[in-house]
């Protein structure tokens, strides 16, 4: 039998708290692709009810926390003032009737390709920032500071949670 380490250490190409961030970004994103691979289009667009959101959705939805986050740490500003991102991402952002009207009908690849292209995507700016960036704090309003690092943070603690809703839609979808 090979003998398998899973591990959360630092990642290599990126400063030692930067690599250990992407190291646990990874692990949780490959949990959550291992979840969802090779679900039908059925059951990426199925809803308990009407307040429900799908698979599909929270997919993309995972994949908009990334988007979000890359333009406020790495740019300084809101993903919903730059058009092109709000034209892509607003609907998935925000969970609620459009999503669960418009987010339907893809195939989990294509599901897995945006996540995936995001992802790299958050991936490359990293490996453009030292631990210092990390922990800069900024002003999120009167009384908030956060640094980068709680950002980034709350993008996989996000994922997680919704893996978890993910997965009590599989142990409880019908037959589709």
């Amino acid at each position: 039998m090979q003998k398998r380490l899973l591990a959360i250490a630092p990642e290599p190409g990126y400063s030692p708290h930067i690599g250990v961030l992407v190291s646990t970004m990874q692990r949780c994103r490959e949990r959550t692709i291992q979840m969802v691979q090779g679900l039908s289009i059925a059951q990426l667009d199925y809803l308990f009810d009407p307040q429900d959101n799908s698979i599909g959705a929270l997919l993309l939805h995972i994949a908009s926390l990334d988007v979000a986050f890359q333009e406020i740490t790495f740019r300084g500003r809101n993903c919903m003032d730059v058009p092109e991102l709000v034209a892509k991402w607003q609907v998935p952002m925000y969970l609620d009737d459009p999503a669960r009207q418009q987010v339907r009908g893809n195939p989990i690849d294509y599901y897995l390709r945006e996540l995936a292209t995001v992802r790299e995507a958050t991936l490359s700016q990293f490996r453009q920032y030292d631990d210092e960036w990390l922990w800069r704090t900024s002003q999120e309003n009167d009384d908030l500071y956060v640094n980068n690092y709680h950002y980034w943070y709350h993008v996989y603690e996000d994922e997680i949670n919704h893996r978890g809703e993910i997965s009590w839609k599989l142990s409880r979808m019908p037959a589709l």
